[in-house]
């Protein structure tokens, strides 16, 4: 049976520089030798001997490693898997999908696998006890006085030809069980992905980014490798039957006892099995809940720190860490009972045997001893090998059951939307009777009522307020949102541009073309008409420059830019724009308006959300939304006067026009054309710096993990107290088992006429004795192993968790969450559950193998001269294997992260990849990145039994030498016969016990890099301290709200040019100053600096005479407020999002939320402050989420306000409420502004005006304004012509 189950569940994860996954450039690589190697290649594993050699010279890239075959690849076993379930579900006319079908699917479709490795298990089991069978008439023809040795001759041969047999079919056992679950596990994946592109948004409201990721992550992965445990439960069976055969042969009817007492211990399993199952399940739910709450911190990590809430979120996930733990405890003592009973159960059991018979008077000699000694310590590995198997079916059930449970999540329905192409009617769009409800089976509407009908080439304009069903309505036109009545008919191809941008990481250009062919001539125009081409001249890498995860290294403006040049290049019939136009500055909206929407879509069928009011005269119809209904429909001014709901948005942004006006300035609408300024991000200094991505390629260590690493581990628990006692429990606990064997060996006769040395009781008694002590170091070892693993797990998981959450900004721009998800999942279940298993086993093995060599050299010392040099080959292959191997291990790592982050940035972009009918590319991506881990996983697991049938063949070479040895000394009396069968006996497993030390420290070393990766996020350089005890401002701190800025230089990384080149300027206390300036010219960064997310490269800000980099962050932090660009809401409660901390009462929120108009929709909901907030508030609309960042700041009221675009995703009537909000709560306050609504900063104090990172302009509105050239005066002309022209053709 199988050397202690190697654990291969949690391979190392990495992230490599597949950046993308956008366009995975897959070059034609040979495919393995394996398909088409030669019988001796294939017995040997000689196949993988080229491979090996390279790993030797070089450390192995993903190149160096050949593709999969056919039938290996995600493309082969995807189709067969999902066609067996597609006839599964037509036979029982049932679409709801069971385990037992999944289960049924997987065994038929890996049936060949299953019965080849069945049948090489039945080989194994039956050459495995070829020597129990011969021990005792070999020790009896020992003790035989004969002339020649020819018959024991006879006895080596059989006896090294079962170890050959043995040793080739284990080997190919293993390895095919493996072919097969790496098989299973990349269709699983591909079935995981494609049910991902079909659900429905709202599906996964249950199953959130986190718990979805943990499928691929880790319970696909244990599916896989199950294979490695299918055929225990029948073969225990058939191993204690032929052990029965031998033990009946030489003991009589007291081998009954032995079977008596084999059941009574399967029995106790049975309680401890379903203990494990429920413990391993609780498990997985904390570890979900977890890691649902991670990766929701790591996307919004940014809000965390400028709200100052980080230490508060780590606080979160320790106690959902504290309940995974309890979990855990639990598990790991019912593991630690398990084992403590089987380890010394086959003791006992010959214990029991042997006493039988002495009861039944069967005489006892030592050759049948010997023979039921040898079949015991072949039992004992199944027997040892059970808990695992019970554990690894408990937790794969469980797998199984929460896969198949995302499988029946409800899909989208195809019918939703009537499709037709292009040319079969004049209609573009049409809505009748449309009744939908993003909640199925719901009495609660969200859009009714809805009849529209759009022709093509028109110009639709849908406005309405926060929350009127805007977005809703374009989804129900894709076929997002649940049809409760009613037809939706589209003709033509579609492309939509989201509210919030969706950005994949990858290059550029590959975000643009999104899957087609490059037409530079088309590419060129998409450019020109986003406003984009300066921004590619000016990026280091121009189009070629990778956008780091969600765009992370981009501006809110170039983000949307880049969304719009996406859907302008797919050149579809009909266009759907969620107000992509609010996100950009007035310059870049006009720009974007006129140049996409009036002139490069100009033939072309546009629905466009919208709170600019002055985009509406354009449109050739005019939709307004209340209430989730279409209120008013028609052209601009047949509407202007026929109703309320209109008006209420038109008059404020009238009444912001007057404002203009009111400044008398009426400047010419010549300066309304969009100046060509550079509108970057990022402007070169002149220095030679190397310039480089945001994304480096993550480091991966090469080379050994080295002594400093287990020493790390060993130690981190207790200081390593606990190893010395660990170490002498297992000395110990072999000791008493060789002492006990010896002892049967000894005292029993050799053959019947014999008088023993000692009475059968005294045998017994001292045997039982010999057990119990046994059992007693079993249990101290266990625990001493649990409790230390524990310790281990618990102080690396909190020590990666604290340096990840102080780590600064530039940290999470620069590292995709996919590889901090990996550590916080994979690498942390492997530090859970594997590797304290990998060391104690491993160490086990060792003494074990120590303890054989020791018992044959005493018999034998000849056998030093053949057994020195053998070893040291052993060793050498060892060495030569290790090298590739690691790095087989590090590149399944690495190739694990890319499919994780495709699968996270898919579920994310649902709606856009739908819309752009992009699912088979994006499947087809997915099948490539499951290939390229399935590559490493499949040649890695092909080398280490490249390497253990290369050890076991020397060992069984030594056990020969060692017969061949024992035929010369024994006839010349030099040892008992007896004792020589007991060296024989224990020989018998020198090639398992050899080749599952060097299978065991491979498995280590495997393993041990997931501590060497949560190692590497225990050294991340911090941010600056949250408090400095010495230097703390006084809690009125700061009183007047005074900003000083002095020569501001700052850059995001040090291989990136200069953001800020060198700012000055003041913010007196109390004033209101507007910042403005086109997209990418600074403004955010400035925001950034003043809370120091990213810290000065030069110069300082003072705030009331206190320089903000002398103190510590929470300090800083925690006294100035923002309502950031992106607003943001975490999953729990309506309370939770606004006062995270729990520093105010219920009363204090309920005025804020009145304060902010959202206390009447509260109030609506049956929860009301507890009323639920799904993840990323995706139950509430962006209008919506942006109140409830203002409720934030109204809660907090501070000296010193910062908004950044804090309305963008507002109607200007909603614009409006919030600025008269804080200007009556915050007229004492120093408010800062970062406003692409013009209005928003013309009744302020001072507005500066930023380009390319430095002041262009800073002064009052009204003396900027009387300056016509002015960068400001123009900016207002702009879009006070725009706002009069609108466009209106």
């Amino acid at each position: 049976m199988q050397n202690g189950h190697q654990d291969h569940t949690n391979e190392p994860t990495n992230h490599d520089d597949l950046q993308q996954p956008l366009l995975i450039t897959h070059t034609s690589k040979p495919i393995t030798p394996y398909a088409e190697c030669s019988i001796f290649s294939h017995l040997t594993f000689s196949w993988l001997s080229p491979l090996i050699s390279i790993g030797r010279k070089k450390p192995l890239d993903l190149d160096d490693i050949p593709d999969l075959s056919g039938p290996d690849c995600a493309n082969g076993s995807f189709p067969v898997l999902k066609n067996k379930l597609h006839r599964d579900r037509l036979i029982n006319n049932n679409n709801k999908l069971t385990t037992l079908n999944l289960v049924t699917a997987l065994i038929i479709t890996t049936w060949k696998d299953i019965l080849i490795t069945a049948i090489l298990a039945v080989i194994y089991t039956l050459a495995s006890y070829v020597g129990p069978y011969l021990i005792d008439a070999f020790v009896q023809f020992l003790n035989e006085n004969r002339e020649s040795n020819l018959k024991g001759f006879l006895f080596v041969f059989i006896f090294f030809l079962a170890k050959v047999v043995e040793s080739v079919s284990q080997r190919h056992w293993f390895f095919k069980l493996q072919q097969g679950g790496i098989w299973a596990r990349a269709a699983l994946v591909a079935m995981i992905y494609e049910k991902g592109l079909t659900i429905t948004s709202r599906s996964t409201v249950g199953q959130s980014g986190g718990e979805i990721t943990n499928l691929i992550a880790i319970d696909a992965e244990r599916i896989g490798d199950f294979g490695w445990y299918i055929h225990d439960p029948w073969l225990v069976i058939l191993q204690v039957g032929i052990a029965l055969i031998i033990l009946y042969r030489n003991l009589g009817i007291a081998s009954l006892s032995a079977l008596v007492t084999i059941g009574i211990i399967m029995l106790i399993n049975l309680p401890l099995g379903r203990l494990q199952e429920k413990f391993q399940d609780e498990l997985m739910k904390s570890k979900d809940n977890r890691m649902v709450k991670c990766s929701e911190i790591l996307r919004n990590m940014k809000i965390l720190k400028l709200q100052a809430w980080e230490m508060k979120f780590l606080s979160k996930i320790f106690q959902l860490r504290n309940t995974e733990t309890k979990w855990l405890k639990y598990l790991l003592s019912t593991s630690t009972t398990i084992i403590s009973i089987f380890w010394v159960a086959p003791s006992f059991i010959a214990a029991i045997t042997f006493a039988t018979c002495m009861l039944l008077g069967a005489p006892l000699e030592s050759g049948k001893i010997l023979s039921a000694i040898a079949t015991f310590k072949i039992l004992q590995q199944p027997i040892y090998n059970l808990p695992d198997t019970i554990s690894m079916i408990a937790q794969t059930k469980v797998s199984l059951d929460r896969i198949t449970s995302y499988l029946n999540l409800d899909e989208l329905d195809s019918g939703l939307v009537e499709s037709s192409p292009r040319g079969s009617s004049d209609i573009a769009v049409e809505v009748i009777n449309g009744s939908f409800s993003w909640v199925v089976l719901s009495n609660n509407l969200t859009l009714k009522n809805i009849n529209i009908k759009v022709f093509h080439g028109m110009k639709v304009a849908v406005c309405g307020t926060v929350g009127s069903g805007k977005s809703s309505l374009l989804s129900c036109i894709l076929g997002e949102v649940s049809k409760v009545t009613g037809i939706v008919k589209v003709n033509g191809t579609k492309a939509y541009v989201a509210q919030s941008a969706w950005i994949q990481s990858g290059k550029i250009e590959e975000n643009i073309l999104f899957g087609k062919d490059m037409d530079t001539e088309k590419y060129d125009k998409v450019l020109k008409a986003c406003d984009l081409k300066k921004d590619v001249e000016i990026l280091p890498f121009g189009d070629q420059t990778v956008i780091g995860e969600r765009g992370i290294n981009l501006s809110g403006g170039q983000k949307q830019r880049l969304q719009i040049a996406r859907a302008l290049y797919q050149d579809a019939d009909i266009y759907l724009f969620d107000d992509p136009f609010s996100a950009v500055d007035a310059h870049t909206g006009s720009h974007l308006f006129k140049e996409c929407v009036l002139g490069f879509l100009e033939s072309k069928t546009v629905i466009y959300v919208t709170h600019q009011v002055e985009f509406l005269p354009a449109a050739d119809l005019v939709l307004v939304m209340k209430g989730g209904e279409i209120k008013q429909a028609g052209k601009y001014n047949d509407i202007l006067d026929s109703g309320s709901d209109f008006m209420e948005l038109v008059g404020a942004h009238n009444e912001a026009l007057s404002m203009i006006d009111s400044i008398n300035t009426n400047l010419e609408s010549e300066n309304t054309k969009v100046n060509e300024k550079d509108s970057v991000e990022v402007k070169p200094d002149d220095t030679n710096e190397t310039k480089g991505q945001i994304v480096q390629k993550e480091e991966r260590e090469q080379g050994s993990a080295g002594f400093s690493i287990y020493w790390k581990y060993i130690t981190s628990a207790y200081g390593g107290a606990l190893v010395p006692f660990l170490l002498l429990a297992a000395i110990a606990f072999e000791s008493l088992q060789v002492a006990s064997n010896y002892w049967l060996a000894w005292a029993s006769p050799v053959s019947p006429d014999e008088v023993p040395p000692v009475g059968g009781t005294t045998l017994i008694a001292v045997y039982v004795g010999l057990a119990f002590g046994s059992m007693l170091c079993i249990f101290v070892r266990a625990m001493c192993l649990t409790t230390a693993g524990y310790k281990a797990a618990n102080l690396l998981f909190n020590k990666m968790h604290l340096c990840i959450f102080r780590a600064p900004m530039s940290f999470f721009d620069a590292t995709p969450s996919g590889r901090i998800l990996n550590r916080a999942s994979t690498d942390q279940s492997t530090v859970d559950l594997t590797i304290p298993n990998a060391v104690g086993v491993f160490a086990f093995a060792v003494i074990q193998l120590l303890a054989v060599i020791v018992l044959m050299y005493q018999v034998s010392w000849q056998l030093i001269w053949v057994s020195i040099p053998i070893i040291a080959i052993c060793i050498w292959l060892q060495q030569y294997y290790i090298s590739s191997a690691r790095e087989l291990a590090r590149l399944v790592g690495v190739c694990k992260a890319p499919i994780i982050q495709h699968f996270s940035e898919t579920i994310s972009g649902l709606t856009t990849i739908r819309s752009f009918h992009q699912e088979q590319r994006f499947q087809d991506t997915n099948m490539k990145l499951t290939d390229n881990y399935s590559r490493p996983k499949f040649h890695s697991a092909g080398a280490i039994e490249w390497l253990s049938f290369r050890v076991e063949l020397l060992s069984s070479v030594i056990f020969a030498f060692f017969l061949i040895f024992l035929l010369i000394n024994v006839p010349n009396e030099i040892i008992d016969p007896s004792i020589a069968g007991l060296a024989v006996t224990y020989g018998l497993s020198l090639n398992i016990i050899q080749a599952s030390v060097i299978w065991k420290l491979c498995n280590m070393e495997n393993s041990i890099i997931s501590v060497e990766r949560i190692l590497q996020y225990t050294s991340i350089p911090s941010e600056a301290p949250l408090v400095i005890d010495t230097c703390r401002p006084h809690d009125s701190w700061p009183s007047d709200g005074n900003v000083d800025i002095h020569d501001l230089k700052v850059r995001y990384a040090p291989h990136m040019p200069l953001v800020l080149r060198g700012i000055t300027c003041s913010f007196r206390g109390g004033t209101k100053t507007g910042i403005v300036g086109r997209t990418g010219s600074g403004k955010s960064t400035l925001i950034q600096t003043l809370f120091r997310i990213v810290e000065p490269t030069g110069g300082d800000i003072i705030i009331d005479g206190i320089n903000i980099s002398s103190i510590g962050l929470h300090d800083l932090r925690s006294r100035l407020s923002i309502i950031p660009q992106d607003p943001t809401l975490f999953q729990g409660s309506v309370r939770s999002n606004l006062d995270p901390l729990e520093q105010y009462t219920d009363e204090q929120i309920w005025e804020a939320l009145d304060q902010c108009q959202l206390g009447d929709e509260v109030r609506k909901k049956e929860g009301k402050l507890d009323s639920p907030v799904n993840e990323n508030g995706e139950n509430w609309s962006v209008g919506q989420r942006q109140l409830v960042c203002l409720g934030r700041v109204l809660l907090k009221k501070c000296k010193i306000l910062v908004l950044d675009e804090a309305t963008a995703s507002v109607d200007t009537s909603t614009d409006h409420t919030i600025q008269q909000t804080l200007s009556a709560h915050f007229s004492d306050s120093t408010v800062i502004t970062i406003a692409h609504r013009i209005t928003s900063v013309l009744n302020g104090d001072m507005v500066l005006v930023m380009e390319q990172g430095l002041v262009e302009e800073f002064d009052s509105p009204l003396k900027l304004l009387e300056n016509k050239s002015s960068s400001f005066a123009k900016l207002v002309a702009e879009y006070r012509g725009r706002s009069c022209s609108s466009y209106d053709s």
